[in-house]
């Protein structure tokens, strides 16, 4: 067996052999990375610096990519349960990305919204009127949220119970729902992020 001393610089010859060694993986490795860049352009060409939506978008596709790879290939005994995960990583940052709980309470409503030219200025002003909601059943939906939102819990507006409208009731378990979806996101994330390597 060869003896390398750590304490002594690599000689020109040293690195001449190194190179010789990994040279055969060149060409495999170019390959790849010519299959990486036609895999990532519509990604990376889309990528704005924007704002969170497109930090997600790049962790959606690089985390959907993993994925694949792990079912296909399943050399250990958790691959396929990893692959799910990492699919449901997916699915909660669409979540994310498309504030699916934050505007979800609008389905339970319907408003008009007007545009009312302010006097003497050339602004205008925006007024919504409600013409019909059922809030009950989106509270119906999310007992619990509905309860911590009565009990002072939530109070994303800052407003005393008394002076909160249905309305503002249903924005706050909306808001507080995207909230948990984000945390969730994270969490698991923060479990398996390390776990997942072939």
């Amino acid at each position: 067996m060869e003896k390398f001393d750590l304490d002594s610089k690599p000689t020109l010859f040293d690195k001449f052999k190194w190179w010789l060694q990994d040279v055969r993986y060149y060409p495999k490795e170019f390959a790849t990375g010519v299959k990486n860049l036609w895999k990532w352009f519509p990604t990376i060409w889309k990528d704005r610096d924007w704002d969170t939506h497109f930090i997600y978008e790049i962790l959606k596709v690089k985390i959907t990519n993993q994925s694949k790879y792990i079912s296909d290939h399943n050399r250990y005994t958790m691959a396929k349960r990893d692959a799910e995960i990492m699919m449901l990583v997916t699915r909660l940052i669409q979540r994310c990305q498309d504030d699916t709980y934050d505007m979800e309470y609008m389905d339970y409503h319907e408003s008009e919204i007007f545009h009312n030219k302010i006097e003497g200025k050339d602004l205008y002003e925006i007024d919504v009127k409600i013409k019909s909601e059922n809030f009950k059943e989106y509270f119906a939906k999310y007992p619990r949220q509905y309860k911590r939102v009565l009990n002072g819990e939530i109070n994303m507006f800052q407003r005393d119970i008394s002076d909160k409208t249905d309305n503002i009731i249903a924005m706050e378990i909306a808001h507080e729902n995207q909230k948990r979806c984000r945390k969730l996101l994270h969490k698991i994330l923060e479990e398996n992020l390390e776990k997942w390597w072939d």
